[in-house]
């Protein structure tokens, strides 16, 4: 048996990029795969479903089982039939993968609001919305069957959140917030037996070679390619396997032949006062330690990319 064999899965963003090697790969493990494409034209124009549908068919032709939704996962009811799809189709829901997004990038200076507004609600609510209704389907079969659920949560984030990309403050503003989200969700799906986790993969997508740092994520001409989506997709896979039980609540960088496991966020320093603080005593205590900093200004990617 393949390490999972039987289970199903909903991939957002499933039509092309990251979420088609997700969707075939994880097809190549037996399991069952729900291929979520918004089946739109890139330029609008009208419906378009043959990426979508090709996934689906790539997936039959090596044996596995596979159908297509269609639907904005930004949108409730769009995201409630995406479960209700694994659910009809297959008879259950075990995994989401949480992958759908795209970019408008600029600095704050330039950003429109419907810029910022488009892309926090598909990265943010676009992974809320079918993160709310998986999870409230694990707590109630969890509840129906009064036993542990077989339930993976894997979200999909970016070093962007961490580096604060000076021309993506809506991208890296919802990959902050999909980070929160998924750790929050992760603690009250504990309870269920399910796991919550998120996974920031370095990977050449249509997506990341938009952009000042599409350079980073270029093909090179020989050698190992360590931007190719591919690299990636194992660890996805992993995280929804039985061995990783115990993994949640975590948050992972991956691409090339590496992973790496962030800590928690720690304190850098502390400071007390014997009184209550006044501009005078913050100053005497927090100004020798900040007058030797550089100010941070990190780029992204980071130079090891």
């Amino acid at each position: 048996m393949s390490a999972l064999d039987g289970k199903v899965a909903i991939i957002t963003g499933a039509a092309n990029g990251l979420g088609k090697c997700h969707a075939l790969h994880f097809a190549k493990l037996g399991a069952r795969v729900v291929v979520n494409d918004l089946g739109v034209a890139a330029d609008g124009s009208g419906r378009d479903e043959s990426a979508a549908q090709a996934v689906v068919e790539e997936i039959r032709a090596m044996g596995g089982e596979a159908v297509a939704h269609f639907g904005d996962v930004a949108d409730w009811s769009s995201a409630q039939s995406l479960v209700k799809k694994a659910v009809d189709e297959f008879g259950d829901l075990n995994i989401a993968i949480l992958n759908a997004g795209f970019t408008r990038d600029g600095i704050i200076f330039n950003m429109s609001e419907e810029d910022f507004d488009s892309v926090v609600r598909v990265h943010l609510k676009g992974h809320f919305a079918p993160m709310k209704f998986a999870a409230s389907y694990w707590r109630e079969k969890s509840k129906r069957d009064g036993a542990p659920v077989y339930g993976r949560l894997i979200s999909t984030a970016s070093e962007s959140f961490l580096f604060g990309t000076p021309g993506q403050p809506n991208y890296a503003a919802a990959k902050a917030g999909i980070v929160s989200l998924t750790m929050g969700t992760a603690k009250v799906l504990l309870k269920y037996g399910a796991t919550a986790n998120v996974v920031m993969p370095r990977a050449r997508t249509r997506m990341t070679l938009q952009g000042p740092t599409g350079v980073f994520f270029e093909k090179p001409e020989d050698g190992f390619d360590n931007m190719d989506p591919s690299n990636a997709t194992p660890l996805f896979a992993y995280l929804c396997t039985p061995e990783a039980q115990n993994i949640t609540a975590h948050v992972f960088i991956v691409w090339g032949k590496q992973v790496q496991l962030l800590a928690r966020p720690t304190k850098a320093a502390t400071f007390d006062n014997d009184t209550v603080w006044d501009l005078e005593s913050l100053h005497a205590h927090l100004g020798p330690h900040f007058e030797k900093l550089e100010p941070i200004v990190d780029g992204y990617p980071p130079p090891e990319a």
